[in-house]
Order: structure tokens, then sequence, then C-alpha cells
């Protein structure tokens, strides 16, 4: 880089050859631009430049290099500044593992103003259960809920998803509704494989419920699903519950009751991210925490 860097100073220098005059343009002292000139003299080993107190003038060797240098250091303008207008105006191929329910039920319409918002990206979306390796599988992003295992990828906070109790109408009414999470114990949970106990909060307070139920499913759409055809109480987070909710299929069970939060990542491999990447985890981040 540094090369690069004397290189564009010379073709100042060349251009102009008046050293006053291309230490103005390059915003440098003259005494510096005429020693990063000499330096570069002393790299290539040849001379590149007669220098007066009256003038200047190229070498054949410095005639050769201008010309030569001078397409190097337009190209690499040219890449600057065409990356400049990719960081405004991201574009490529956004490869991401979604989780399949909260991002079919909640995700999608934020993707879709996303996509509105840069149309120069496409989008290929993989929303099957399993955890895609981001290592050797060329992904970009994978969005995960629940806490993540400490790894070598670097996992961002997305937001905190409030966690709620929710029933059908229908199943209330043959059931009734708990007015204390210890009677949950007399009604049908549907949950995860081995989700076993529920916690609650109100405020301070913190109870601890074992929970049964007939139905243990490993799908957040399947038991949601179950639920609104009267078949048991479930726990999940608002924003997957919305769609049912403002439908009337199903209604807030023990309302002033809280489960923990579940958190939403970017997971990434690395920091060092792409424009597209960059501007899909800041557009979830804006959204997802309003």
């Amino acid at each position: 880089m540094e090369l690069l860097n004397d290189m564009a100073l010379f073709i100042e220098v060349a251009s102009t050859l008046n050293f006053r005059r291309a230490a103005e343009v390059s915003g440098i002292p003259n005494s510096t631009l005429s020693r990063r000139i000499a330096a570069l003299e002393k790299h290539i080993g040849l001379r590149l430049m007669h220098r007066t107190t009256r003038k200047v003038e190229l070498t054949e060797a410095g005639q050769l290099y201008y010309e030569r240098c001078r397409r190097i250091v337009d190209e690499a303008r040219i890449a600057h500044e065409q990356l400049g207008e990719m960081l405004a105006q991201p574009n490529g191929v956004l490869r991401a593992s979604l989780p399949v329910d909260f991002a079919t039920i909640y995700m999608a319409p934020l993707l879709a103003e996303f996509s509105r918002r840069y149309p120069g990206i496409t989008f290929e979306f993989d929303l099957t259960p399993r955890r895609v390796d981001l290592v050797t599988e060329p992904f970009d992003i994978a969005i995960r809920m629940g806490e993540q295992s400490d790894s070598n990828l670097i996992a961002r906070l997305l937001a905190r998803l409030s966690v709620q109790l929710y029933a059908s109408p229908g199943y209330l009414t043959q059931h009734g509704a708990p007015e204390h999470p210890s009677d949950l114990v007399r009604h049908e949970c549907l949950g995860f494989p081995k989700s076993g106990r529920w916690t609650l909060h109100r405020e301070a307070e913190t109870t601890e419920i074992e929970v049964t139920g007939r139905f243990l499913v490993n799908s957040v759409g399947m038991f949601r699903r179950l639920a609104t055809l009267d078949l048991g109480i479930i726990m999940l987070p608002e924003e997957v519950a919305a769609e049912d909710l403002a439908a009337g299929r199903l209604q807030r069970v023990l309302p002033e009751w809280r489960g923990h939060s579940t958190p939403v990542y970017a997971i990434t491999e690395t920091r060092l991210l792409p424009a597209k990447t960059q501007r899909f985890i800041e557009f979830l981040q804006e959204h997802l925490r309003s």
C-alpha cells in the first residue's frame, strides 16, 4: 500500500512537473513529497526525474514508469470509488439461513421492505431447521433464536423478544383459563421435547412450573397450529403469535406473566463484512428492537 501511495505521488509530480503544485494537490509538505519520491527512486534503483531549481524533467525510465503507473493508479482509484458506491448502494447475492417459523411469520414483511430499500441485492434463503456451517458453506449470515453456545463465530444481538402464554378461545371455553401459573399443571401444555418446566416472571416474582401435555413437537409452527385447533396452551414470543392473536385464533393466557425473553442473534464467520451483510444486520437491529 505504501508503494502504491508513492506511485500516486509520483504521478502527481510527473503530471505537473512541479513539486510545489503537486504538494498542494496532495496535501503534504513539499519536503515530505521530495523525500517520498527520492525513497521511491531508491527502491526502484533508477533515477526517475532530473530536478533543478528551475524545472523538473522525467528521465527515460521516469517516462516509462509514468505511463505504466498512471494506469495502475487510475485503476486503484476507480476500484475505491466503486467500493464507495457499493457501500452507498450494496449489491450482490445475500445468502442467509433463517429460523423457519420466525422468518415466515414475522420476518417476511421486513425482508420485503429491505429488498425494496436495496434493489441491487438478490437473496438466497435457507429455512431448513438444520444449523448451517458458516465456515464450510457459502452463507453470509445466519439468524438464530435462543442463547448461543460459545464458538469462534461472531454473534451480534439483534433483539430480545417478549415471551407469553397463549391458547385458543375454544380451548379456554372447554378447559377454563388458568388464574395462576400453578394452575398450568392441570392443563395441556404444548412444547418442544423435554421442555418439561416453564419459568414465568411477574415483576420481581418468579415461579417454575412442571408442565405436561400429550403433544411434544420440535416445530414452532406445528405446535402453534395445534394450539389454534384447541389442543393446549403454548409459550411463544409475541412476534411469532401476533398473526393468530390479531385474527382471534389465539388469546393471551395469564397476561401479567411472561417467560424468559428470547434473544435473536445475527451469526457471521467474521467481523469484516461486505456492505450487503452489514446493511442487513443494521436493518434487522433497527426494526426488531423497535
